[in-house]
């Protein structure tokens, strides 16, 4: 099968991208600056319309996975436009495009859909994004749901995984805790965080079987920031007493965060052959290959 993976140099898609490698599919590893390590690489520049139509009319894929996003909070929100363009406006045109194709096209969104007020969000719960950075993503959705074809958008929370670059929040607490340094982590702020290789799996089961609508992929777990250091501190015999304990109101974010975005998976776990994995079964494999 074809696959065109956009954002494939990213925590997400570079294990997208390299589990679909290894499942023998032929796949277009697309990327804005930074040179993917597996498919066939090609650059793309999201805010160059007609270059994502040309691309896709080119490569002529049987199914689509889109990544790639400007994910940083704090920075959609000093630059909305540059958000807009890369968040709505790129999803739609490819969108569009799938389905001129009849391309089967995956869109991953985010638990930051949800306002916080209240966690364990199902798929068609309420959205009320807080920050530009969740409404641009929602928005992003609604494009979709404009469009007549097949699609399915896959909410994620928090992935953490193992990258070159991008460093996840465990092993972020592992460093500094290995470095005998104190460590802010917030109490009350709660998400349902996803292994990268549970989410890949999860994510290419839906796009082989083009399984339809909203489905949360995250992890089965609903745990604060600070319960997921204490996870690693535990696991690794590190020093808790340096985790200081640390409230969303006193974080100096430009943004507005959500406090709890947790996600109900019920659906996933009962739908996909890959299940979602509890925090405890994802750091244990994540910590085993570090």
């Amino acid at each position: 099968m074809r696959f065109l993976v956009t954002g494939s140099a990213g925590l997400v898609g570079s294990q997208v991208v390299n589990d679909l490698t290894e499942q023998n599919h032929q796949v277009y590893s697309c990327y804005h600056n930074e040179t993917p390590t597996h498919g066939i690489p090609i650059q793309l520049d999201l805010t160059d319309q007609e270059k994502i139509k040309q691309t896709l009319q080119e490569i002529k894929p049987d199914r689509v996975i889109h990544l790639a996003a400007m994910t940083n909070v704090d920075l959609c929100e000093s630059k909305k436009e540059l958000s807009f363009l890369l968040n709505v406006k790129a999803t739609e045109i490819i969108a569009k495009q799938a389905a001129k194709q009849r391309t089967f096209f995956v869109y991953v969104s985010t638990d930051y859909v949800f306002d916080g007020i209240q966690g364990m969000k199902k798929e068609h719960d309420t959205t009320n994004p807080l920050g530009f950075y969740g409404r641009s993503k929602l928005e992003g959705e609604i494009a979709l749901n404009k469009i007549a074809s097949s699609w399915c958008i896959a909410r994620t929370s928090t992935p953490f995984g193992i990258h070159h670059k991008k460093k996840s929040f465990p092993l972020w607490i592992k460093e500094n805790l290995e470095s005998n340094k104190e460590v802010p982590v917030l109490v009350d702020q709660f998400t349902s965080p996803t292994y990268t290789p549970n989410l890949s799996k999860m994510l290419i089961e839906i796009t082989t079987r083009q399984i339809t609508g909203r489905i949360h992929v995250a992890g089965a777990t609903r745990i604060s920031r600070y319960d997921l250091a204490k996870l690693v501190s535990d696991r690794l015999y590190l020093n808790k007493n340096l985790l200081k304990l640390t409230k969303i109101d006193e974080m100096n974010w430009k943004a507005q965060r959500p406090k709890d975005s947790s996600l109900d998976v019920s659906l996933a776990t009962e739908i996909l052959n890959e299940k979602p994995q509890t925090i405890q079964q994802s750091i244990e494999l994540f910590l085993s290959e570090l």
